[in-house]
């Protein structure tokens, strides 16, 4: 049985993002994790040159996609995952605790249409599960924090953790956001530093440290992030972190794209329904400062 899937990695670099294709080198049978829906922000347009690029890797290695993989409802991009199902009849799946999410947001939003209970996906993985890749193996890995809904796909020998950890000199994820949990994020953290040493983990994001390398990187190993970790290495309690997290969220601005990102991922990347005109769009709630 394989052990080790071919993985392509994709970075967006206006939402320093970073999607993966992955494969059973024996089967042709592949999975795409946290895929990209291009969107302008000031022009409200959008397009799938992003998520095009991985299928068309995919056409060209005869790679069959039969798996979208959400590590958890973004709030810094839009999803691709739509794109991609419509294209391959691929499945959509994310953590079950995404209606938890679509509670806490579908009244910030007035979101009637969003279910509550998940069904705008097609797969609610609980902690645990255990899915196939062709002959690869995937397990999930609950890894709350950054929100109540994420989770870890862990595929052969690597492990995609979405926004739980980052690479080893940029740090941790925010766990400000509603629903979130700086004390959850270093549990999720430690479990996944608690496997072995040579496994490989793969980023959902990379951002340049200040003084730091020039060059954007997204794979690392257990054995680095708990040598390494800025913000979470070993000798670091758990009261430190959740001290210098719950310091470091108080002074870090909203996402550019919070707002669009929350309302079309809690839908399973799809859009808000449509206005009489036919037209679709995003709302933004106001706050009238007192």
């Amino acid at each position: 049985m394989p052990s080790k899937p071919v993985i392509h990695a994709f970075f967006d670099v206006p939402t320093n993002t970073v999607s993966y294709l992955i494969a059973d080198p024996g089967t042709k049978a592949a999975a795409v994790v946290d895929p990209v829906l291009d969107y302008d922000h000031k022009s409200g347009k959008a397009s799938a040159q992003s998520a095009d690029a991985i299928l068309a890797k995919a056409r060209a290695e005869g790679f069959h996609i039969e798996l979208v993989l959400e590590t958890h409802a973004h709030a810094d991009h839009l999803s691709g995952a739509p794109y991609i199902k419509f294209k391959t009849g691929a499945k959509v799946a994310i953590g079950e605790h995404i209606r938890d999410v679509q509670k806490i947001f579908r009244p910030v939003f007035n979101a009637l249409d969003v279910s509550g209970d998940g069904s705008e996906f097609d797969i609610l993985f609980k902690d645990g599960d255990i899915f196939s890749v062709g002959f690869l193996k995937g397990e999930v890995i609950a890894t709350p924090g950054h929100t109540p809904a994420c989770v870890s796909y862990k595929i052969g020998d690597a492990v995609f953790v979405g926004d739980t950890i980052f690479m080893p000199d940029y740090g941790t994820a925010r766990a400000d956001f509603p629903g979130g949990d700086a004390r959850q994020l270093y549990r999720s953290i430690k479990r996944i530093t608690s496997l072995p040493r040579e496994t490989r983990l793969f980023m959902c994001h990379d951002y340049l440290p200040q003084g730091g390398r020039t060059n954007y990187a997204w794979e690392t190993t257990v054995g680095e992030e708990i040598d390494r970790n800025i913000h979470v290495h070993q000798g670091v309690s758990e009261d430190e972190f959740v001290n210098m997290r719950q310091s470091r969220d108080a002074t870090l601005s909203a996402p550019v794209l919070l707002m669009p990102s929350i309302q079309v991922n809690m839908r399973a990347g799809k859009l808000p329904p449509a206005d009489s005109n036919g037209v679709h769009y995003i709302r933004v709630p106001i706050t009238l400062a007192s």
